[in-house]
């Protein structure tokens, strides 16, 4: 069994160790959790959870940034 697991972030495979939650993944991407919205599988996955959403083997996410401006 292998300790990593591949999933789909913004329409590019990825891989990350098994039970990484999704605030680990976002560091390891080197983005900015203040300045991002991340869907996941399909849903907007409000911030109140991400501390308790674990990745898991082919999970899809779309996570852009947001541009302030006027």
């Amino acid at each position: 069994m292998t300790d990593r697991i591949t999933l789909q972030v913004n329409g590019e495979n990825r891989s990350c160790p098994a039970h990484t939650k999704l605030p680990e993944l976002l560091e390891q991407l080197a983005l900015n959790p203040r300045l991002i919205a991340v869907e996941y599988n399909g849903e907007i996955l409000h911030k109140q959870f991400w501390e308790t959403t674990q990745m898991q083997e082919g999970d899809r996410l779309e996570i852009v940034t947001i541009v302030g401006g006027g």
